[in-house]
């Protein structure tokens, strides 16, 4: 299990719960704008690697301190090991948040099944049609659609994602989102914040990437229309 990061205490992550969250290490996408970027790439991120054992038994020593655990990236799913590590940190009494960019809906679907998740977040980039070639070399996008859909009727408590950040964002693309997750329970606009600590800078050159406050609430007013709840974080 490869552990590159642990935030000891969360207020924000999983929602009603102070949490640990858990950061695996590798992605299969490559988000210009991610701001976890040593999970990504080694070379010029490098970051530490946290044991397994270590991890776990600092959750043993939290029990009755935290109330929940997430299990972030990275991409999680790729960790071929991740309904083990789920088991044991369940076993422990702790409900856990799984945190995925939906590219793995068979996993996410496994671990759904064996009781091994409370909670899903799914992350949406931007138009399911439009993840290559920026976000992803090739991906079909019925399999971000599946999991879509998967989470929406897996019963559990659950979140959609999008850090609204251009060209990956804007009105149009919002409607597109939306109409591909009509009636879910709980939709979350993400702002950006430019910084050099991303996984490509300099792909943002001569693009004013972020949006103001302004046209957050602009695109939240287009998310409401096809969801239950939408707010800006």
């Amino acid at each position: 299990m490869h552990i590159g990061g642990i935030q000891k205490n969360s207020f924000i992550d999983y929602p009603g719960k102070i949490s640990c969250v858990l950061f695996l290490k590798g992605c299969n996408f490559h988000c210009p704008y991610c701001h976890n970027p040593e999970l990504v790439d080694n070379i010029n991120f490098p970051s530490l690697l946290f044991q397994e054992r270590e991890v776990l038994e600092f959750l043993r020593g939290r029990k009755g301190l935290l109330e929940g655990v997430v299990i972030s990236g990275g991409e999680p799913t790729l960790q071929k090991d991740l309904a083990l590590l789920c088991e044991k940190i369940r076993d422990m009494g702790y409900p856990l948040k799984l945190d995925t960019n939906g590219s793995r809906p068979e996993v996410v679907d496994r671990l759904i099944n064996q009781g091994l998740v409370n909670y899903v977040a799914m992350d949406i980039k931007t138009d399911p049609f439009g993840y290559a070639p920026h976000i992803v070399d090739h991906i079909d996008p019925t399999i971000i659609i599946d999991s879509i859909h998967l989470v929406m009727s897996s019963g559990l408590p659950y979140e959609f994602r999008t850090t609204c950040v251009r060209p990956f964002v804007d009105k149009k693309i919002i409607e597109e989102i939306g109409s591909h997750i009509r009636g879910a329970r709980q939709y979350m606009l993400q702002g950006f914040h430019n910084t050099d600590r991303m996984l490509n800078p300099a792909f943002f050159e001569g693009i004013r990437p972020g949006y103001s406050d302004e046209e957050l609430t602009g695109l939240m007013s287009i998310a409401q229309k096809w969801v239950s709840h939408c707010t800006v974080r």
